[in-house]
């Protein structure tokens, strides 16, 4: 098994601005310089939606690279009942540059155009703290996204912008790299115990460790204050447009979803916290380090002393360290929640926690998969509901993934059951009275992936809303996009299914076409067809 770097009890604290349908449209700018948003001084009602229609045409820079581009065009209407499921699709990961502009906007219109035709709710994207406080402290920069606003309300869609506090890139299905802001990484290399740290002294650089949350080591800052500001800058910057659905979510995942990966507790923080928890309890030895036997990268549990049948895991001191992990991780969603709810409460603001579906490993006694990443879940133990009771105190929206996967398709070594999985996790959440919305894990295009979401969706206790991951290329060619309308229209009438030719209602190729090079006249030819 290849191992697929992700950071250890981490918490990606996110934020997702959802703009609705009765939203005065913004301005166009005024030149072929970069658009520049000037947001509606009136006070919007109690939900904001946008005024948008096909009428509006896109500003497009005389600079810009032309682009000839085929729109797929679906039309089939909602229903508004209460077994609806609303889709939203994730955008590119590069939705915005580097250099901080607005990606292939030509494109994403076309793209948008698409996505409204087929019925989606809305589209996610991920507001980078690496690239919105590159500059330094407290110095924002949120106008590649109110471009982005303004192009997604003449389409009338819903955005959630996703504030991601995390590195963007080593990753299953990352495409690009986004480091932690310059000024963050410069704290890092003179601190490197700011993140995450394995037993052989491996650092992880993708998020600051947990374990310095309330600790001022952000030139002056904590952690949670650096995740606070940011959170009030973005509700300051698009103050009006707030007042519908503001959903935090929060990434519960440290470690591997797809193999068994050591233990990253061995900062200097964790370490202080865990050696004052052992004291505690009259148990000072057990707090100089973690397990000792948990094994290496991409060992099988039973090769290891920890994670075996009858492994250490299920003995006094293997119990003490799991409830101290994995109680990290809660108190430092807790904090999350507390700051976003202060910041968002006169808003009527919904929050979402977002948990990560680590399979691997799902049917052996120590789900050792998921214990490396701070779920307390075994085969004597339920791990979710503790974390869907924090939620459901809160009001919060347990967001959780692998909605696709099915049973069979996992190889057989793997021992593992995302649909065990999936049902513990909603159970867990009906238990709690916490409501769950879905994400599918991987890019997936194909029918069968399909059904098994809409199967999700109307078992147990069903599904508030639903993300597919992620618009690109590929999900507008042929049977990919046939597949999705048809997914879109089944989950928007209850779970039906509904099969359409191999060309749309309109009688259209459904794809998305990327032409460059072409003259400058041939640009304004860009058409729906």
């Amino acid at each position: 098994m290849q191992k697929h770097n992700t950071m250890a009890l981490t918490l990606r604290s996110s934020i997702s601005l959802i703009i609705q349908k009765e939203t005065k449209l913004l301005p166009k700018a005024k030149d072929d310089a970069a658009t520049k948003v000037h947001f509606s001084k009136t006070k919007p009602s109690l939900r904001l939606r946008t005024k948008c229609s096909m009428k509006h045409a896109h500003h497009v820079n005389a600079n810009e690279k032309t682009e000839k581009v085929h729109v797929p065009s679906v039309a089939h209407g909602h229903r508004n009942d209460s077994t609806r499921v609303p889709v939203f699709v994730m955008l590119p990961l590069d939705t915005v540059t580097m250099g901080g502009t607005l990606n292939k906007a030509r494109t994403m219109n076309a793209s948008l155009m698409a996505l409204k035709s087929a019925g989606v709710e809305g589209v996610m994207v991920d507001a980078w703290w690496g690239l919105v406080e590159k500059e330094g402290p407290l110095k924002y920069n949120w106008e590649p996204y109110a471009e982005l606003v303004h192009m997604v309300q003449k389409h009338g869609l819903k955005l959630q912008v996703v504030m991601s506090f995390h590195q963007c890139g080593g990753n299953v299905g990352d495409s690009c790299s986004i480091p932690l802001p310059p000024w963050v990484l410069e704290e890092i290399s003179k601190n490197p115990d700011l993140v995450y740290t394995d037993r052989s002294g491996r650092r992880n650089p993708e998020y600051i460790s947990l374990g310095c949350d309330s600790m001022p080591v952000l030139q002056g800052r904590t952690p949670l204050q650096v995740y606070s500001d940011y959170m009030r800058s973005f509700r300051d910057r698009f103050r009006d447009y707030l007042g519908s659905v503001i959903i935090v979510i929060i990434d519960y995942k440290l470690g591997n979803d797809a193999c068994v990966v050591r233990y990253e507790c061995y900062d200097k923080y964790m370490r202080a916290s865990l050696e004052a928890s052992a004291e505690a309890i009259g148990k000072k030895e057990w707090g100089r380090s973690g397990p000792h036997d948990s094994g290496q990268y991409n060992q099988f549990p039973d090769d290891t002393g920890f994670f075996k049948r009858e492994g250490t895991w299920n003995t006094e001191y293997g119990k003490f360290f799991l409830d101290w992990y994995s109680t990290k991780l809660l108190e430092h969603g807790e904090k999350i929640l507390v700051s976003a709810k202060g910041i968002f409460n006169s808003s009527g603001v919904t929050l979402s926690a977002k948990v990560a579906g680590i399979h691997w490993h799902y049917k052996a006694r120590s789900h050792a998969a998921e214990l490396t990443a701070g779920y307390y879940n075994t085969r004597f133990r339920d791990g979710y509901l503790p974390i869907a009771q924090m939620l459901a105190k809160h009001g919060v929206v347990l967001n959780f993934t692998c909605m696709e996967m099915r049973d069979r398709d996992q190889p057989e070594h793997a021992n593992c059951s995302p649909e065990g999985l999936v049902h513990q996790v909603k159970m867990a959440a009906r238990t709690a009275r916490a409501e769950v919305a879905g994400e599918n894990a991987l890019e997936r295009y194909d029918a069968g992936a399909f059904s098994q979401v809409v199967s999700t969706s109307n078992s147990d206790s069903g599904l508030a809303a639903f993300t597919y991951l992620r618009m690109n290329k590929r999900l507008f060619e042929g049977d990919n996009w046939r597949h999705f309308v048809e997914f879109v229209k089944s989950m928007s009438e209850g779970g039906k299914r509904h099969r359409l030719p191999h060309s749309d209602s309109c009688g259209t190729h459904l794809y998305v076409g990327h032409i460059t090079g072409i003259q400058k006249q041939q640009a304004q030819e860009a058409a729906l067809v």
